[in-house]
Protein backbone atom coordinates (compact mmCIF):
# COMPACT_ATOMS: atom_id res chain seq x y z
CA UNK A 1 0.00 0.00 0.00
CA UNK A 2 2.88 2.09 0.88
CA UNK A 3 4.00 2.20 -2.99
CA UNK A 4 0.54 2.53 -3.88
CA UNK A 5 0.17 6.11 -1.95
CA UNK A 6 3.87 7.25 -3.33
CA UNK A 7 3.01 6.59 -6.90
CA UNK A 8 -0.25 8.45 -6.88
CA UNK A 9 1.49 11.26 -4.90
CA UNK A 10 4.49 11.54 -7.29
CA UNK A 11 2.17 11.34 -10.43
CA UNK A 12 -0.88 13.75 -9.37
CA UNK A 13 1.05 15.77 -7.13
CA UNK A 14 1.55 18.66 -9.78
CA UNK A 15 -2.07 18.26 -11.10
CA UNK A 16 -2.96 18.58 -7.50
CA UNK A 17 -0.75 21.83 -6.94
CA UNK A 18 -2.20 23.37 -9.89
CA UNK A 19 -6.33 22.69 -9.49
CA UNK A 20 -5.33 24.29 -5.73
CA UNK A 21 -3.57 27.00 -7.22
CA UNK A 22 -6.28 28.03 -9.57
CA UNK A 23 -9.19 27.66 -7.15
CA UNK A 24 -7.08 29.99 -4.34
CA UNK A 25 -6.56 32.04 -7.96
CA UNK A 26 -10.28 32.33 -8.36
CA UNK A 27 -11.72 32.63 -5.43
CA UNK A 28 -9.02 35.37 -4.36
CA UNK A 29 -10.73 37.81 -7.42
CA UNK A 30 -14.17 36.61 -6.13
CA UNK A 31 -13.57 37.75 -2.55
CA UNK A 32 -11.61 40.97 -3.89
CA UNK A 33 -13.80 42.12 -6.53
CA UNK A 34 -16.79 44.58 -5.49
CA UNK A 35 -20.21 43.19 -5.90
CA UNK A 36 -23.45 44.70 -4.70
CA UNK A 37 -26.56 42.96 -2.85
CA UNK A 38 -30.32 43.39 -4.69
CA UNK A 39 -30.83 46.76 -3.46
CA UNK A 40 -27.78 47.73 -5.11
CA UNK A 41 -25.59 48.36 -1.91
CA UNK A 42 -21.80 47.64 -2.13
CA UNK A 43 -21.13 43.77 0.13
CA UNK A 44 -18.35 41.98 -0.46
CA UNK A 45 -18.72 38.18 -0.95
CA UNK A 46 -16.99 35.84 1.47
CA UNK A 47 -14.50 33.41 1.24
CA UNK A 48 -17.21 30.57 1.79
CA UNK A 49 -19.48 32.18 -0.86
CA UNK A 50 -16.36 31.96 -3.45
CA UNK A 51 -15.56 28.49 -2.65
CA UNK A 52 -19.55 27.32 -3.24
CA UNK A 53 -19.30 29.24 -6.14
CA UNK A 54 -15.85 28.24 -8.05
CA UNK A 55 -16.79 24.53 -7.02
CA UNK A 56 -19.82 24.26 -8.96
CA UNK A 57 -18.47 26.89 -11.89
CA UNK A 58 -15.31 24.75 -12.90
CA UNK A 59 -17.65 21.71 -13.34
CA UNK A 60 -20.29 23.42 -15.25
CA UNK A 61 -22.98 21.92 -14.07
CA UNK A 62 -24.85 25.18 -14.15
CA UNK A 63 -24.98 28.84 -12.88
CA UNK A 64 -26.25 30.45 -10.75
CA UNK A 65 -25.40 33.75 -9.09
CA UNK A 66 -24.68 33.88 -4.98
CA UNK A 67 -25.50 35.67 -2.89
CA UNK A 68 -26.30 38.29 -5.34
CA UNK A 69 -26.26 39.03 -8.92
CA UNK A 70 -22.85 40.13 -9.42
CA UNK A 71 -21.50 43.02 -11.25
CA UNK A 72 -20.01 43.24 -14.66
CA UNK A 73 -16.46 43.01 -12.93
CA UNK A 74 -18.00 40.00 -11.48
CA UNK A 75 -18.64 38.10 -14.48
CA UNK A 76 -15.94 39.09 -16.71
CA UNK A 77 -13.62 37.70 -13.68
CA UNK A 78 -15.71 34.18 -13.73
CA UNK A 79 -15.27 34.06 -17.77
CA UNK A 80 -11.40 33.69 -16.95
CA UNK A 81 -11.78 31.34 -14.19
CA UNK A 82 -14.33 29.02 -15.69
CA UNK A 83 -11.62 28.24 -18.79
CA UNK A 84 -9.06 28.41 -16.38
CA UNK A 85 -10.64 25.83 -13.91
CA UNK A 86 -11.54 23.43 -16.60
CA UNK A 87 -8.58 23.41 -18.67
CA UNK A 88 -7.00 22.18 -15.02
CA UNK A 89 -9.71 19.26 -14.31
CA UNK A 90 -8.89 18.19 -17.84
CA UNK A 91 -5.46 18.13 -17.14
CA UNK A 92 -5.94 16.66 -13.35
CA UNK A 93 -8.09 14.07 -14.90
CA UNK A 94 -6.44 13.12 -17.55
CA UNK A 95 -3.50 12.54 -15.51
CA UNK A 96 -5.24 10.47 -13.47
CA UNK A 97 -6.11 8.09 -16.28
CA UNK A 98 -2.97 8.02 -17.83
CA UNK A 99 -1.72 6.46 -13.89
CA UNK A 100 -4.17 4.25 -13.80
CA UNK A 101 -3.13 2.99 -17.36
CA UNK A 102 -0.04 2.66 -16.58
CA UNK A 103 1.95 -0.38 -15.61
CA UNK A 104 3.99 0.10 -13.17
CA UNK A 105 0.48 0.78 -10.91
CA UNK A 106 -1.22 -1.62 -11.76
CA UNK A 107 1.25 -3.53 -10.58
CA UNK A 108 1.86 -1.93 -7.28
CA UNK A 109 -2.35 -2.51 -7.08
CA UNK A 110 -1.45 -6.38 -7.78
CA UNK A 111 1.22 -6.67 -5.06
CA UNK A 112 -0.69 -4.90 -2.46
CA UNK A 113 -3.56 -7.41 -2.91
CA UNK A 114 -1.12 -10.11 -2.90
CA UNK A 115 0.13 -9.06 0.13
CA UNK A 116 -3.68 -8.31 2.07
CA UNK A 117 -4.64 -11.60 1.22
CA UNK A 118 -1.18 -13.82 2.00
CA UNK A 119 -1.19 -11.91 5.56
CA UNK A 120 -5.05 -12.95 5.87
CA UNK A 121 -4.52 -16.98 5.61
CA UNK A 122 -5.79 -18.50 8.43
CA UNK A 123 -4.54 -22.00 7.33
CA UNK A 124 -1.09 -23.63 7.19
CA UNK A 125 0.33 -22.98 3.34
CA UNK A 126 2.93 -23.92 1.51
CA UNK A 127 5.00 -21.42 -0.55
CA UNK A 128 5.50 -23.00 -4.27
CA UNK A 129 8.50 -20.79 -6.51
CA UNK A 130 7.70 -22.04 -9.60
CA UNK A 131 4.34 -22.39 -11.74
CA UNK A 132 5.36 -24.38 -14.57
CA UNK A 133 4.40 -28.16 -15.44
CA UNK A 134 5.46 -29.56 -12.38
CA UNK A 135 4.33 -26.50 -10.08
CA UNK A 136 1.01 -26.71 -11.78
CA UNK A 137 0.90 -30.79 -10.93
CA UNK A 138 2.14 -29.83 -7.00
CA UNK A 139 -0.49 -27.27 -6.74
CA UNK A 140 -3.87 -29.19 -8.07
CA UNK A 141 -2.89 -32.18 -6.00
CA UNK A 142 -2.32 -30.00 -2.66
CA UNK A 143 -5.96 -28.00 -3.29
CA UNK A 144 -7.22 -31.26 -4.12
CA UNK A 145 -6.53 -32.89 -0.79
CA UNK A 146 -7.78 -28.84 0.76
CA UNK A 147 -3.82 -28.10 1.59
CA UNK A 148 -3.37 -24.14 0.81
CA UNK A 149 -0.59 -22.39 -1.08
CA UNK A 150 1.24 -19.59 -2.43
CA UNK A 151 2.62 -19.16 -6.38
CA UNK A 152 5.41 -17.41 -7.27
CA UNK A 153 6.74 -17.36 -10.95
CA UNK A 154 8.18 -14.80 -12.87
CA UNK A 155 6.44 -15.38 -15.98
CA UNK A 156 3.08 -13.63 -15.95
CA UNK A 157 1.53 -15.72 -18.42
CA UNK A 158 1.79 -18.58 -16.08
CA UNK A 159 0.37 -16.62 -13.17
CA UNK A 160 -2.61 -15.25 -15.40
CA UNK A 161 -2.83 -19.31 -16.50
CA UNK A 162 -3.08 -20.08 -13.01
CA UNK A 163 -6.03 -17.40 -12.05
CA UNK A 164 -7.85 -19.41 -14.80
CA UNK A 165 -7.20 -22.99 -13.21
CA UNK A 166 -10.46 -24.64 -11.84
CA UNK A 167 -8.78 -25.21 -8.47
CA UNK A 168 -10.78 -26.38 -4.99
CA UNK A 169 -8.81 -23.94 -2.91
CA UNK A 170 -8.18 -19.87 -3.83
CA UNK A 171 -4.18 -19.88 -4.72
CA UNK A 172 -2.90 -16.31 -4.07
CA UNK A 173 -0.34 -15.76 -7.11
CA UNK A 174 2.25 -13.42 -7.29
CA UNK A 175 4.54 -12.63 -10.47
CA UNK A 176 8.05 -11.84 -9.62
CA UNK A 177 11.57 -12.99 -9.48
CA UNK A 178 11.24 -15.94 -6.78
CA UNK A 179 15.55 -15.37 -6.30
CA UNK A 180 14.62 -11.99 -4.51
CA UNK A 181 14.38 -11.99 -0.86
CA UNK A 182 12.23 -9.13 -1.23
CA UNK A 183 9.69 -11.23 -3.25
CA UNK A 184 9.79 -14.33 -1.13
CA UNK A 185 8.68 -12.06 2.14
CA UNK A 186 6.31 -10.64 -0.05
CA UNK A 187 4.74 -14.21 -0.34
CA UNK A 188 4.87 -15.09 3.16
CA UNK A 189 8.46 -16.82 3.86
CA UNK A 190 8.08 -14.97 7.27
CA UNK A 191 3.92 -16.09 7.71
CA UNK A 192 3.88 -17.70 10.89
CA UNK A 193 1.77 -20.61 9.39
CA UNK A 194 3.98 -21.37 6.06
CA UNK A 195 4.72 -24.98 6.66
CA UNK A 196 7.42 -24.79 3.93
CA UNK A 197 9.20 -23.52 0.40
CA UNK A 198 9.04 -25.54 -2.56
CA UNK A 199 11.57 -24.69 -5.31
CA UNK A 200 10.25 -25.82 -8.45
CA UNK A 201 11.63 -23.31 -11.15
CA UNK A 202 13.35 -25.20 -14.34
CA UNK A 203 17.18 -23.11 -13.18
CA UNK A 204 19.14 -24.92 -10.99
CA UNK A 205 20.82 -21.71 -9.82
CA UNK A 206 17.43 -20.03 -9.06
CA UNK A 207 16.59 -22.99 -7.09
CA UNK A 208 19.57 -23.29 -4.96
CA UNK A 209 18.92 -19.33 -4.15
CA UNK A 210 15.48 -19.79 -3.13
CA UNK A 211 16.70 -22.46 -0.10
CA UNK A 212 19.67 -20.49 0.60
CA UNK A 213 17.22 -17.20 1.09
CA UNK A 214 14.47 -19.78 2.74
CA UNK A 215 17.06 -20.97 5.42
CA UNK A 216 18.70 -17.51 6.35
CA UNK A 217 15.20 -15.79 6.40
CA UNK A 218 13.28 -18.55 8.14
CA UNK A 219 16.37 -21.67 9.71
CA UNK A 220 13.06 -24.04 11.18
CA UNK A 221 10.89 -23.47 7.98
CA UNK A 222 10.94 -26.84 5.96
CA UNK A 223 12.86 -26.53 2.18
CA UNK A 224 11.79 -28.86 -0.84
CA UNK A 225 13.76 -28.28 -4.06
CA UNK A 226 13.86 -29.51 -7.32
CA UNK A 227 17.86 -29.88 -9.14
CA UNK A 228 18.89 -31.91 -12.53
CA UNK A 229 22.55 -31.68 -11.25
CA UNK A 230 24.81 -33.63 -8.51
CA UNK A 231 26.94 -30.47 -8.24
CA UNK A 232 23.81 -28.88 -7.12
CA UNK A 233 22.27 -31.23 -4.47
CA UNK A 234 25.27 -31.31 -2.89
CA UNK A 235 25.43 -27.50 -2.31
CA UNK A 236 21.91 -27.76 -1.48
CA UNK A 237 22.56 -30.53 1.34
CA UNK A 238 25.50 -28.58 2.22
CA UNK A 239 23.24 -25.73 4.07
CA UNK A 240 20.43 -27.84 4.86
CA UNK A 241 18.01 -28.20 2.59
CA UNK A 242 15.48 -30.38 3.51
CA UNK A 243 14.62 -32.41 0.71
CA UNK A 244 16.04 -32.36 -2.62
CA UNK A 245 14.53 -34.56 -5.73
CA UNK A 246 16.24 -34.97 -9.21
CA UNK A 247 13.46 -36.02 -11.48
CA UNK A 248 16.03 -38.04 -13.53
CA UNK A 249 17.69 -40.12 -10.47
CA UNK A 250 14.48 -40.84 -9.18
CA UNK A 251 12.76 -42.33 -11.68
CA UNK A 252 15.77 -44.82 -12.60
CA UNK A 253 15.96 -45.55 -8.85
CA UNK A 254 12.49 -46.97 -9.58
CA UNK A 255 13.18 -48.62 -12.76
CA UNK A 256 16.05 -50.23 -10.95
CA UNK A 257 13.53 -51.58 -8.34
CA UNK A 258 10.86 -52.66 -10.43
CA UNK A 259 13.36 -54.74 -12.00
CA UNK A 260 14.51 -56.34 -8.99
CA UNK A 261 11.06 -56.14 -7.18
CA UNK A 262 8.14 -55.94 -9.53
CA UNK A 263 5.75 -56.17 -6.43
CA UNK A 264 7.75 -53.55 -4.46
CA UNK A 265 7.19 -51.18 -7.44
CA UNK A 266 3.70 -52.09 -8.03
CA UNK A 267 2.68 -51.67 -4.29
CA UNK A 268 4.68 -48.39 -4.40
CA UNK A 269 2.41 -46.56 -7.36
CA UNK A 270 -0.94 -47.99 -5.80
CA UNK A 271 0.13 -46.67 -2.76
CA UNK A 272 1.35 -42.75 -3.73
CA UNK A 273 -1.50 -43.17 -6.94
CA UNK A 274 -4.70 -40.91 -7.57
CA UNK A 275 -7.51 -42.59 -5.86
CA UNK A 276 -9.69 -41.01 -8.36
CA UNK A 277 -7.64 -43.03 -11.64
CA UNK A 278 -7.53 -47.14 -11.85
CA UNK A 279 -4.82 -49.38 -10.69
CA UNK A 280 -1.72 -49.22 -12.23
CA UNK A 281 -0.82 -52.86 -13.93
CA UNK A 282 2.64 -54.53 -12.83
CA UNK A 283 5.09 -53.92 -15.28
CA UNK A 284 7.93 -56.37 -15.59
CA UNK A 285 11.14 -54.81 -16.94
CA UNK A 286 13.83 -57.21 -18.19
CA UNK A 287 16.22 -58.43 -15.65
CA UNK A 288 18.25 -60.17 -18.19
CA UNK A 289 19.76 -59.02 -21.71
CA UNK A 290 20.77 -55.77 -23.59
CA UNK A 291 19.38 -52.25 -23.69
CA UNK A 292 20.12 -49.81 -25.57
CA UNK A 293 19.83 -45.93 -24.42
CA UNK A 294 19.00 -42.98 -26.68
CA UNK A 295 20.34 -40.09 -25.09
CA UNK A 296 23.62 -39.71 -22.86
CA UNK A 297 22.66 -36.37 -20.76
CA UNK A 298 21.42 -36.29 -17.45
CA UNK A 299 18.76 -38.87 -17.72
CA UNK A 300 20.37 -41.14 -19.81
CA UNK A 301 23.20 -41.00 -17.40
CA UNK A 302 20.82 -41.73 -14.33
CA UNK A 303 19.34 -44.91 -16.07
CA UNK A 304 23.11 -46.09 -17.33
CA UNK A 305 24.43 -45.87 -13.54
CA UNK A 306 21.22 -47.47 -12.07
CA UNK A 307 20.22 -50.45 -15.26
CA UNK A 308 24.47 -51.06 -14.64
CA UNK A 309 23.97 -51.96 -11.27
CA UNK A 310 21.53 -54.62 -11.97
CA UNK A 311 24.32 -56.18 -14.10
CA UNK A 312 22.57 -55.22 -17.86
CA UNK A 313 24.26 -54.75 -20.41
CA UNK A 314 24.27 -51.33 -21.93
CA UNK A 315 24.21 -49.78 -25.60
CA UNK A 316 24.70 -45.71 -25.70
CA UNK A 317 23.53 -44.20 -28.55
CA UNK A 318 24.43 -40.07 -28.21
CA UNK A 319 24.28 -37.21 -30.98
CA UNK A 320 26.86 -35.27 -29.32
CA UNK A 321 29.47 -37.60 -27.55
CA UNK A 322 31.80 -35.22 -27.00
CA UNK A 323 29.72 -32.95 -25.44
CA UNK A 324 27.06 -35.36 -23.10
CA UNK A 325 30.30 -37.78 -22.54
CA UNK A 326 31.41 -41.20 -23.52
CA UNK A 327 30.30 -44.21 -21.53
CA UNK A 328 33.52 -47.12 -20.70
CA UNK A 329 31.85 -49.57 -23.10
CA UNK A 330 31.99 -47.01 -25.94
CA UNK A 331 28.93 -44.95 -27.62
CA UNK A 332 27.13 -45.23 -30.97
CA UNK A 333 27.21 -41.81 -32.70
CA UNK A 334 23.89 -40.77 -33.87
CA UNK A 335 20.30 -39.86 -32.41
CA UNK A 336 18.73 -43.31 -33.02
CA UNK A 337 15.80 -41.85 -35.37
CA UNK A 338 17.62 -44.02 -38.01
CA UNK A 339 17.27 -47.84 -38.39
CA UNK A 340 20.99 -48.12 -39.60
CA UNK A 341 21.87 -46.17 -36.36
CA UNK A 342 19.79 -49.05 -33.72
CA UNK A 343 20.66 -51.50 -35.96
CA UNK A 344 24.53 -50.45 -35.15
CA UNK A 345 23.83 -50.50 -31.61
CA UNK A 346 22.19 -54.02 -32.16
CA UNK A 347 18.67 -53.03 -31.17
CA UNK A 348 17.33 -56.66 -33.01
CA UNK A 349 18.87 -58.89 -30.06
CA UNK A 350 18.38 -56.30 -27.56
CA UNK A 351 15.40 -56.24 -24.88
CA UNK A 352 14.57 -53.00 -23.32
CA UNK A 353 14.95 -49.47 -25.12
CA UNK A 354 15.32 -45.93 -23.48
CA UNK A 355 14.07 -43.30 -25.64
CA UNK A 356 15.31 -40.71 -23.51
CA UNK A 357 17.10 -37.31 -25.46
CA UNK A 358 15.56 -33.77 -24.62
CA UNK A 359 12.98 -33.73 -27.96
CA UNK A 360 9.37 -35.27 -27.47
CA UNK A 361 9.65 -35.42 -31.35
CA UNK A 362 13.09 -37.77 -31.52
CA UNK A 363 11.77 -39.94 -28.86
CA UNK A 364 9.11 -40.70 -30.47
CA UNK A 365 10.60 -41.47 -33.91
CA UNK A 366 13.29 -43.90 -32.38
CA UNK A 367 10.07 -45.90 -30.58
CA UNK A 368 8.30 -46.43 -33.77
CA UNK A 369 12.01 -47.28 -35.88
CA UNK A 370 12.96 -49.58 -33.13
CA UNK A 371 9.76 -51.22 -32.71
CA UNK A 372 9.51 -51.64 -36.49
CA UNK A 373 12.82 -53.60 -36.28
CA UNK A 374 12.26 -55.69 -32.92
CA UNK A 375 8.40 -55.48 -31.61
CA UNK A 376 9.31 -57.39 -28.45
CA UNK A 377 11.09 -54.37 -26.77
CA UNK A 378 10.37 -53.43 -23.19
CA UNK A 379 10.39 -49.34 -24.13
CA UNK A 380 10.73 -46.96 -21.61
CA UNK A 381 10.00 -43.48 -22.96
CA UNK A 382 10.91 -39.75 -21.89
CA UNK A 383 8.18 -36.97 -21.95
CA UNK A 384 9.51 -33.57 -21.66
CA UNK A 385 5.73 -31.88 -22.38
CA UNK A 386 2.02 -32.51 -20.78
CA UNK A 387 0.85 -31.68 -23.96
CA UNK A 388 2.19 -34.97 -26.46
CA UNK A 389 0.53 -37.26 -23.95
CA UNK A 390 -1.52 -38.35 -26.28
CA UNK A 391 1.30 -39.27 -28.60
CA UNK A 392 3.28 -41.34 -26.14
CA UNK A 393 -0.06 -43.15 -24.85
CA UNK A 394 -0.53 -43.93 -28.46
CA UNK A 395 3.38 -44.82 -29.85
CA UNK A 396 3.83 -48.48 -27.74
CA UNK A 397 5.61 -47.51 -24.41
CA UNK A 398 5.55 -49.71 -21.72
CA UNK A 399 6.88 -46.88 -19.71
CA UNK A 400 6.67 -43.38 -20.05
CA UNK A 401 9.02 -40.72 -17.85
CA UNK A 402 7.67 -37.37 -16.99
CA UNK A 403 9.99 -34.90 -15.07
CA UNK A 404 7.30 -32.20 -13.85
CA UNK A 405 5.07 -35.58 -12.76
CA UNK A 406 7.72 -37.40 -10.69
CA UNK A 407 8.33 -34.34 -9.05
CA UNK A 408 5.00 -32.97 -8.15
CA UNK A 409 3.70 -36.85 -7.28
CA UNK A 410 7.04 -36.91 -4.87
CA UNK A 411 6.60 -33.94 -3.30
CA UNK A 412 3.09 -34.40 -2.80
CA UNK A 413 3.34 -37.71 -0.69
CA UNK A 414 5.92 -35.91 0.86
CA UNK A 415 3.71 -33.05 2.19
CA UNK A 416 0.90 -35.13 2.30
CA UNK A 417 1.70 -38.36 3.66
CA UNK A 418 5.45 -38.03 5.57
CA UNK A 419 5.28 -41.48 6.48
CA UNK A 420 4.68 -43.19 2.91
CA UNK A 421 8.42 -41.91 2.32
CA UNK A 422 9.49 -43.97 5.14
CA UNK A 423 7.30 -46.86 4.48
CA UNK A 424 9.07 -47.16 0.98
CA UNK A 425 12.25 -47.18 2.55
CA UNK A 426 11.87 -49.59 5.14
CA UNK A 427 9.68 -52.02 2.72
CA UNK A 428 12.87 -52.16 0.23
CA UNK A 429 14.66 -54.12 3.05
CA UNK A 430 11.67 -56.07 3.36
CA UNK A 431 11.94 -57.68 -0.17
CA UNK A 432 9.38 -58.38 -2.99
CA UNK A 433 7.99 -61.24 -1.42
CA UNK A 434 6.82 -59.49 1.36
CA UNK A 435 5.73 -56.45 -0.84
CA UNK A 436 3.63 -58.92 -3.05
CA UNK A 437 2.17 -60.14 0.21
CA UNK A 438 1.09 -56.79 0.79
CA UNK A 439 0.03 -56.30 -2.31
CA UNK A 440 -2.30 -59.21 -1.90
CA UNK A 441 -4.05 -57.70 1.01
CA UNK A 442 -4.27 -54.38 -0.37
CA UNK A 443 -6.38 -56.04 -3.65
CA UNK A 444 -9.04 -57.58 -1.11
CA UNK A 445 -9.62 -54.15 0.10
CA UNK A 446 -9.99 -52.17 -2.66
CA UNK A 447 -11.92 -52.61 -6.08
CA UNK A 448 -10.43 -50.48 -9.34
CA UNK A 449 -9.08 -47.40 -7.45
CA UNK A 450 -5.51 -47.07 -5.66
CA UNK A 451 -6.17 -47.06 -1.79
CA UNK A 452 -7.09 -43.88 0.26
CA UNK A 453 -3.86 -43.16 2.38
CA UNK A 454 -4.10 -41.24 5.32
CA UNK A 455 -1.74 -40.46 8.71
CA UNK A 456 -2.97 -39.97 12.32
CA UNK A 457 -1.47 -38.66 15.10
CA UNK A 458 -2.52 -40.08 18.40
CA UNK A 459 -2.87 -36.52 20.03
CA UNK A 460 -5.98 -34.13 20.87
CA UNK A 461 -6.31 -33.18 17.32
CA UNK A 462 -6.67 -36.07 15.81
CA UNK A 463 -7.66 -38.52 18.69
CA UNK A 464 -9.25 -36.92 21.69
CA UNK A 465 -11.46 -39.85 22.75
CA UNK A 466 -8.53 -42.23 22.74
CA UNK A 467 -6.16 -39.99 24.40
CA UNK A 468 -8.97 -39.42 26.53
CA UNK A 469 -8.88 -43.18 27.36
CA UNK A 470 -5.27 -43.54 27.48
CA UNK A 471 -5.22 -41.04 30.59
CA UNK A 472 -7.55 -43.38 32.45
CA UNK A 473 -5.10 -46.10 32.06
CA UNK A 474 -7.44 -47.97 29.49
CA UNK A 475 -5.07 -49.58 26.70
CA UNK A 476 -6.46 -49.58 23.19
CA UNK A 477 -5.68 -52.07 20.37
CA UNK A 478 -5.25 -51.29 16.75
CA UNK A 479 -7.47 -54.48 16.61
CA UNK A 480 -9.91 -52.50 18.68
CA UNK A 481 -9.30 -48.91 16.90
CA UNK A 482 -10.22 -51.11 13.60
CA UNK A 483 -13.73 -52.20 14.96
CA UNK A 484 -16.66 -50.68 12.73
CA UNK A 485 -18.11 -47.97 14.86
CA UNK A 486 -21.56 -48.99 13.72
CA UNK A 487 -21.24 -52.44 14.07
CA UNK A 488 -17.94 -53.71 16.74
CA UNK A 489 -19.00 -57.19 15.60
CA UNK A 490 -17.31 -55.90 11.36
CA UNK A 491 -13.88 -55.00 10.75
CA UNK A 492 -13.01 -51.44 9.27
CA UNK A 493 -11.78 -52.30 5.15
CA UNK A 494 -8.70 -50.88 6.50
CA UNK A 495 -4.60 -52.03 6.69
CA UNK A 496 -2.46 -50.22 9.88
CA UNK A 497 0.89 -50.04 7.60
CA UNK A 498 3.55 -48.26 9.67
CA UNK A 499 3.32 -47.56 12.94
CA UNK A 500 5.65 -45.01 14.84
CA UNK A 501 6.37 -44.60 18.72
CA UNK A 502 8.93 -42.95 20.42
CA UNK A 503 11.30 -42.68 17.18
CA UNK A 504 10.84 -46.44 16.87
CA UNK A 505 9.56 -47.53 12.89
CA UNK A 506 7.14 -50.90 13.19
CA UNK A 507 5.96 -52.08 9.80
CA UNK A 508 2.51 -54.07 9.79
CA UNK A 509 1.99 -54.17 13.16
CA UNK A 510 0.32 -56.88 15.06
CA UNK A 511 -2.96 -56.09 16.04
CA UNK A 512 -2.98 -56.75 19.73
CA UNK A 513 -0.38 -53.95 19.33
CA UNK A 514 -1.38 -51.17 21.88
CA UNK A 515 -2.02 -47.47 20.70
CA UNK A 516 -0.31 -44.48 22.58
CA UNK A 517 -0.85 -40.75 22.87
CA UNK A 518 1.69 -39.63 20.65
CA UNK A 519 2.08 -42.40 18.49
CA UNK A 520 1.99 -41.92 14.63
CA UNK A 521 -0.34 -44.69 12.27
CA UNK A 522 0.45 -45.02 8.64
CA UNK A 523 -2.98 -46.50 7.36
CA UNK A 524 -4.65 -47.45 3.97
CA UNK A 525 -8.11 -48.87 2.51
CA UNK A 526 -11.20 -47.06 1.40
CA UNK A 527 -11.80 -43.85 2.20
CA UNK A 528 -15.08 -44.50 4.22
CA UNK A 529 -12.91 -46.12 6.62
CA UNK A 530 -11.25 -43.26 7.22
CA UNK A 531 -14.02 -41.31 8.23
CA UNK A 532 -15.37 -44.23 10.57
CA UNK A 533 -11.90 -43.97 12.44
CA UNK A 534 -11.84 -41.00 12.59
CA UNK A 535 -15.07 -40.77 14.49
CA UNK A 536 -14.59 -43.69 16.85
CA UNK A 537 -11.16 -41.46 17.96
CA UNK A 538 -12.95 -38.05 17.98
CA UNK A 539 -16.21 -39.63 19.98
CA UNK A 540 -16.00 -41.11 23.36
CA UNK A 541 -18.80 -42.74 23.40
CA UNK A 542 -18.37 -44.32 20.04
CA UNK A 543 -14.87 -45.29 21.10
CA UNK A 544 -16.68 -47.39 24.53
CA UNK A 545 -19.36 -48.73 22.06
CA UNK A 546 -16.22 -50.19 19.53
CA UNK A 547 -14.34 -51.23 23.34
CA UNK A 548 -17.34 -52.48 25.44
CA UNK A 549 -20.46 -53.27 23.39
CA UNK A 550 -22.05 -50.37 25.22
CA UNK A 551 -23.86 -47.78 23.37
CA UNK A 552 -24.65 -44.75 25.47
CA UNK A 553 -26.35 -42.26 24.28
CA UNK A 554 -24.79 -38.95 23.32
CA UNK A 555 -26.10 -35.85 23.28
CA UNK A 556 -27.40 -33.89 26.78
CA UNK A 557 -31.24 -34.67 25.93
CA UNK A 558 -30.53 -37.91 25.50
CA UNK A 559 -28.31 -38.56 28.51
CA UNK A 560 -30.99 -36.87 30.66
CA UNK A 561 -33.68 -38.83 29.28
CA UNK A 562 -31.51 -42.13 30.12
CA UNK A 563 -30.77 -41.09 33.54
CA UNK A 564 -34.92 -40.11 34.07
CA UNK A 565 -35.41 -43.47 32.37
CA UNK A 566 -32.87 -45.28 34.78
CA UNK A 567 -34.41 -43.52 37.63
CA UNK A 568 -38.02 -44.40 36.76
CA UNK A 569 -36.82 -48.25 36.24
CA UNK A 570 -35.18 -48.58 39.71
CA UNK A 571 -38.18 -46.41 41.61
CA UNK A 572 -40.70 -49.44 40.25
Amino acid sequence: MDNVVFLIMRRMRMPLLVLIGTYAVAMTGMALIPAQDAAGNPVPMSLFHAFYFVSYMSTTIGFGELPNAFTDAQRIWVSFSVFATVAVWLYAIGTLITLLQDTTFQRAILESRFRWRVRRLREPFYLVCGYGQTGTALVRSLTDRHQRAVAIDIDPERVNLLKLDNLREYVPALCADAREPSSLEAAGLRHPLCKGVVALTNVNEANLKIAIAAKLLHPEITVICRADSQEVEANMASFGTDYIYDPFDTFALDMAIAIQSPCLALLSKWLAGYEDRALDAPIFPPAEGRWVLCGFGRFGKAMYRHLGDQGLKLTVIEALPHKTGIPKEGVVHGRGTEAVTLEQAGIGDAVGLVAGTDSDADNLSIIMTALALNRSLFVVARQNHLHNKVLFERVGAQVVMTPSSIIADRIRVRLGTPLLAELTMLARVRGDDWACELVSRVVALVDEHPPHVWEITIDETDAPALCAMDRRGSPVTLEELSRDPRDRDRTLPLIVLLRMHDGARELLPAPDVRVCSGDRLLLCGRADASRSLAWTLRNLNVLDYVLTGNAAPGGLIWRWLARRRARTASGI
